[in-house]
């Protein structure tokens, strides 16, 4: 390097520096101010997580960025920050589905950042469950995928906890009331969801050439199918719980000596490489590279609204000609826009069905209060299961 040129370098990494003593101030007079916010949180009984002011903040310092850094970068540096600002107001911590290093972890840590807590509750129905006892202040559940569509057990554990059909604690907001009579919201609520991007590698501590068993979730084998048919035709396949768990797997033949015997691999997440040891055989195996899958974040308060919102109600209709029309025509009327529509069996009597639909616009807005008011004229059950910040942005 000529002299001038590492002159140069160096008055730049000076000026660096500076700014780095200068952006630390800041972030802890910021932090200073977060304390300050947490004081007055908890002696009011605010929640510590607020999507739709997470939602403003984020939707702000990106609008004031003019580069050259992106959007992405910016906005994955907030959510740190934020989650630092968690850990001083009060320390939170967020059920998923486990073990760590499946896809909800991955979404729970780019969601809420690396300064909370997380627990592995081994299956949806628990994640519901904590979070609705207390013993986890939020949980991550998925609820779509790109590919796969609805996640049966996300909406059933929905359905069971809403619609029991006995009188029981509902999952969500307004439950459906004797004409005249306003519900009032109870359980668990929808207070984000939360968008990811899904790559999916092939894993392993032995040769590519031994491997004669793959394990992972048996959803993953579908979004991966053509890549398995084309390079591993023969092998069998082992589905497990989770995509972590498979890796899990690998971790723990690789313990035993027994790896290369069994010729075990797994397909998950680059994260589940990093925390059980293991090696990324293959990358981007899946066949659609635009897979994404959607989560809900669960909580026991409300979100308030935002102005860029959707509300997620599940319901069953009576037992009526038309009945799922009206109920789709209602909204089509007040001009609310329905995003998805997904429905299964209610579990009480064959050919019966509980809806679910996300629309477009928070349920104090009055084109959704109204649709959602002339809909349970045509519901056996209507159930709001939360308002929330729409997810602006899929996260990497």
């Amino acid at each position: 390097m000529a002299p001038s040129a590492a002159l140069t370098l160096a008055a730049l990494r000076e000026r660096i520096d500076e700014v780095d003593r200068r952006l630390v101030e800041l972030l802890n007079a910021r932090s200073e101010l977060v304390v300050e916010v947490g004081k007055v949180k908890r002696a009011t009984g605010t929640p510590i997580y607020a999507p739709h002011r997470e939602a403003e903040v984020l939707a702000r310092v990106l609008s004031m960025n003019n580069g050259p850094l992106p959007g992405r970068t910016i906005e994955g540096i907030y959510r740190e920050l934020m989650s630092g600002s968690f850990a001083l107001e009060k320390p939170l911590t967020i059920g998923f589905l486990g073990p760590k290093g499946s896809f909800s972890h991955m979404a729970a840590v780019k969601h809420f950042g690396s300064s909370v807590g997380f627990e592995d509750l081994r299956e949806i129905a628990g994640v519901f469950t904590e979070v609705q006892r207390g013993h986890v202040d939020y949980g991550l559940v998925p609820i779509e995928n790109s590919i796969m569509g609805g996640i049966v057990e996300t909406l059933d554990a929905f359905a069971k906890r809403a619609m029991p059909g006995d009188g029981g604690s509902g999952a969500g907001a307004s439950r459906p009331a004797p004409r005249g009579v306003k519900s009032g919201p109870q359980g668990i609520h929808i207070c984000a969801e939360v968008q990811l991007e899904v790559h999916h590698a092939l894993l392993g501590a032995c040769e590519p050439s031994k491997i004669r068993r793959i394990a992972s979730k048996p959803e993953v084998f579908s979004q991966c199918r053509v890549w398995l048919a084309t390079q591993y035709p023969q092998a069998e396949l082992v589905p497990v719980a989770s995509s972590s768990r498979a890796v899990q797997m690998v971790r723990e033949a690789a313990e035993r000596g027994t790896l290369e015997q069994e010729g075990l691999a797994a397909i998950g997440s680059q994260l589940a490489a990093e925390l059980y040891d293991v090696s990324v055989l293959f990358d981007g195996i899946e066949d659609d590279p635009n897979n994404i899958t959607r989560f809900f974040v669960l909580g026991r308060h409300e979100a308030g609204r935002t102005g860029h919102d959707k509300t997620s109600i599940m319901f069953s209709t009576l037992n009526k000609p038309g009945a799922l029309v009206r109920v789709l025509t209602d909204f089509q009327e007040a001009g609310v826009n329905l995003t998805h529509i997904d429905k299964r069996p209610s579990g009480r009597n064959n050919w019966s069905y509980t809806f679910f639909i996300d629309a477009e616009g928070h349920q104090s807005d009055a084109p959704v209060a109204a649709a959602i008011t002339k809909a349970r004229r045509h519901c056996r059950e209507l159930i709001v299961l939360g308002s929330y910040p729409r997810s602006q942005r899929i996260l990497g």
